[in-house]
């Protein structure tokens, strides 16, 4: 079976989700009229991604250098915290946490150029944070997001994947007291070390879930308040579309009336203009006759003054 052409892919997951349904409809009708039935198949089983996910797609895609680079860090993190490298542990958080908020701004600067993108105050970027930090946790969610066909945003409650050991002081070895040999007060200073280190590590994924957990709270407030007025500008505008059905309807009631009346008007002026030139012709031939009369009359007038004439002359 062919696989759908990555390009086709690629732009689908660059295309906002509000309009990602759409765009994919018209991939599959494209890729049916071209005969590609299987290939139609393959694309209409692509799903839509949430407005965070499309954001991280759209890091994914643009920037993939980036991305990249967040892997690297990714198995340093994983690689300190296995060997339970407190100072370099702290400092890989440190970076991770510069790195996350540079990608956080690099999704808002690409959502800023991107055409139908939602406003900057309306962008999901808790979300983005969290799935971000989440890449960095777990490879499964780090390949998600390299893939650009991320779904849905994620989130990572612990500190990394890889699971800590249990830390216990090492006062000595695991045979009898040894009563001749001193305490190895280097190893008793290495578990101390590790301990604080341990607990220090889970007061910072501590409080990196609180703040975690803050933000999102705060951005399911915004989400709901969009909401409401998304369901509020909703029934408004469904309320204008009705009352603007009306007055299309009235209207075209008004033009069809019009149009009859003009229909008629024209009707009446063709009869008029043909009774107008008849009238004309009447006219014209009434002037000739008018004219021959008016000749024969003079000219009648003109013999009885020659026979009064006559009748003078022989008297």
């Amino acid at each position: 079976m062919p696989a759908v052409p990555s390009d086709l892919v690629r732009q689908l997951y660059r295309t906002p989700p509000d309009r990602f349904v759409a765009a994919r409809d018209a991939a599959v009708a494209e890729a049916r009229r071209a005969g590609d039935a299987a290939g139609a198949r393959q694309i209409a089983r692509l799903k839509r991604p949430t407005v965070a996910a499309w954001l991280v797609n759209l890091l994914a895609l643009e920037r993939p250098e980036l991305v990249a680079d967040l892997a690297q860090l990714a198995e340093a993190l994983r690689a300190a915290q296995r060997d339970l490298k407190g100072p370099k542990l702290r400092e890989l958080s440190a970076q991770r946490r510069a790195v996350v908020s540079a990608l956080v701004a690099e999704v808002r600067r690409i959502a800023a150029g991107t055409p139908d993108a939602p406003s900057a105050g309306k962008l999901p970027l808790a979300e983005v944070e969290a799935t971000l930090n989440a890449a960095l946790a777990d490879t499964e969610v780090a390949e998600q997001v390299r893939s650009g066909q991320l779904l849905r945003a994620a989130h990572y409650a612990g500190f990394g994947e890889v699971p800590r050991p249990q830390l216990r002081l090492v006062t000595g070895g695991a045979e009898e007291p040894q009563p001749e040999r001193a305490p190895d007060r280097a190893a008793e200073r290495a578990g101390a070390r590790r301990a604080r280190d341990e607990r220090a590590a889970a007061r910072a994924a501590r409080a990196e879930r609180a703040k975690r957990r803050r933000a999102l709270e705060k951005e399911l407030a915004a989400a709901r308040s969009d909401q409401e007025q998304a369901e509020s500008e909703l029934d408004g505008a469904t309320e204008a579309e009705r009352d603007g059905t009306a007055a299309l309807d009235r209207i075209e009631a008004e033009l069809a009336e019009l149009e009859r009346r003009r229909a008629a008007a024209e009707q009446e002026l063709s009869r008029s203009k043909l009774a107008r030139r008849a009238a004309e012709r009447a006219l014209t031939a009434a002037r000739r006759r008018a004219g021959e009369v008016e000749a024969a009359v003079e000219a009648v007038d003109a013999e009885e003054e020659d026979a009064a004439t006559a009748d003078d002359r022989t008297e």
